[in-house]
């Protein structure tokens, strides 16, 4: 190891460039996805790597080391797929669709959709729970209403990271305040400077919107055959909107995660034998390979068919190659001199909010996993922070913006993915309409600009105070669901 290089810039870069440009292409031209692209980032960082004078088996650490971050929110994606593939089976999911179509109103229904979404999230800290539960059925009712699917997307995302990111009970939330050594509900009443307006106005804009379209949503016949046809196929039940409910109360016990996923799923499996009249044997096979609907209507077995153990595997490999990536990234120190420059260039407090976004930016694109841009940034910039007088939740809440909100604008992220899975929409078309995460870091631009939320604070000993790389580490591993 004393015989490395540290990259330059132009060599820190090349990487990522690389990615980029393959990620570009696989995406909106050859149509395969990010498998590769992500792949051929692996060896070009290796490459780099070995020019820079490390040993394959560091290189090969590194990759192993960044694997290891993945386990956990591989688990909770395994038991996203078994909670999905339950609440379908029971019922729970056409109950939603179906009450949902019998109350909710066209005028307000794209805002409600964030709105409800936000609740659901704030209420069990993820985001992913509330996209793959209340967000399916959301999508249901507003095709069935004549929405465009895009629209309603990014209304349900919009509000499912609201909650994420303000909840006491997410893992990002309490991860990011614990990174840069700020107080979780310190954290949480600073970042209201920029979740409060930029949900305000993300409400505002799908209001308009699906105002633009409630002219052509007097869909009644498509409405009538939806509910007609999820009468027929499961016994629709106010009944099974308890578990829900069940759903929140668990979330409140602060079980640990996985765990308490596992039971939600095995309730949904039982309802599904008492409510639905399943068999434990089909209970079985839905929860392994996802539930099938045949009903012949398209809007419904396009939704319903998902969920299951197998549904997740493509996310999942997704993740464990993102955060290969991201380890053999951050092990040859291509973040550390990226993030750096930006640091340098940062003279005032403006320019030093700017210089973070960017760089929690750069990293999330980079390896498409919210942990990496909430941890790396938080290791690097903490001590700056400090030194300039400024309280470090300024920094936790640029990281909750670009890192944990923000991902879900790089197509190839494990969230997005995640929700193109879940919803059935192209990340390229709900991307434009997930206004919240374009609207918070803009708020945390617009603050550093003029300094107004900006919390200062002097340290008695910037050096003994700054945030480790072990401490950083422990995080990681007292994180229960990981990004999610």
């Amino acid at each position: 190891m004393s015989n490395v290089k540290q990259p330059t810039l132009f060599q820190a870069v090349m990487p990522l460039l690389i990615l980029v440009v393959t990620g570009l292409f696989s995406i909106l031209h050859w149509k395969v996805g990010m498998y590769l692209p992500i792949i051929t980032g692996i060896v070009a960082a290796a490459l780099l790597g070995k020019y820079l004078g490390y040993k394959w088996t560091e290189l090969e650490r590194y990759l192993f080391e960044g694997v290891s971050r993945a386990l956990t929110p591989i688990f909770i994606l395994f038991m996203i797929g078994l909670i999905i593939a339950t609440w379908i089976l029971s019922g729970v999911i056409p109950t939603l669709i179906y009450y949902g179509l019998e109350i909710m109103s066209p005028s307000t229904f794209i805002p409600t959709v964030a709105v409800v979404s936000a609740i659901i999230s704030v209420a069990t800290g993820s985001s992913f729970t509330s996209i793959a539960t209340v967000g399916i059925a959301f999508m249901a009712v507003g095709i069935g209403m004549g929405f465009p699917p895009a629209l309603v997307a990014g209304s349900v995302i919009s509000g499912a990271f609201l909650g994420d990111k303000n909840s006491p009970l997410s893992e990002t939330t309490n991860l990011a305040s614990a990174l840069v050594g700020t107080d979780i509900f310190s954290h949480i009443k600073h970042m209201m400077w920029d979740a409060i307006p930029a949900f305000i106005i993300s409400l505002a804009l799908y209001w308009y919107l699906g105002g633009q379209y409630v002219a052509k949503t007097e869909n009644l016949e498509q409405i009538q055959m939806i509910q007609n046809t999820l009468d027929q196929m499961f016994n629709i039940n106010p009944v099974l909107l308890l578990l829900p409910l069940l759903t929140l109360y668990i979330t409140f016990k602060r079980l640990p995660v996985v765990p308490s996923l596992l039971l939600i799923s095995i309730l949904g499996g039982i309802a599904a034998i008492i409510f639905q009249g399943s068999t434990f044997s089909h209970v079985i096979q839905v929860m392994t390979f996802g539930y099938k609907s045949q009903s012949g209507v398209k809007i419904i077995d396009s939704l319903l068919n998902q969920g299951g153990l197998t549904s997740t595997f493509d996310v999942n490999c997704l993740a464990i190659i993102a955060v290969a990536l991201g380890g053999i990234l951050e092990g040859i120190g291509v973040f550390n001199s990226i993030l750096n420059s930006f640091i340098h260039k940062a003279k005032n407090t403006g320019s030093l909010i700017v210089s973070t976004l960017i760089s929690i930016f750069v990293v999330g694109f980079a390896s498409g996993v919210q942990i990496l841009a909430i941890i790396i940034p938080a290791r690097t910039f903490a001590k700056t922070y400090k030194e300039r007088g400024l309280d470090t939740k300024n920094l936790s809440r640029c990281i909750e913006a670009a890192g944990a909100v923000g991902s879900i604008l790089v197509p190839w992220s494990v969230p997005a993915l995640f929700a193109q899975k879940m919803l059935g929409v192209n990340p390229i078309d709900f991307i434009p309409y997930v206004f919240f995460a374009f609207l918070v870091p803009l708020f945390n631009i617009i603050y550093g600009i003029t300094g107004f939320t900006i919390a200062k604070k002097t340290y008695p000993d910037t050096v003994t105070s700054t945030i480790c790389a072990d401490q950083a580490n422990k995080e990681i591993h007292l994180s229960n669901s990981g990004p999610y």
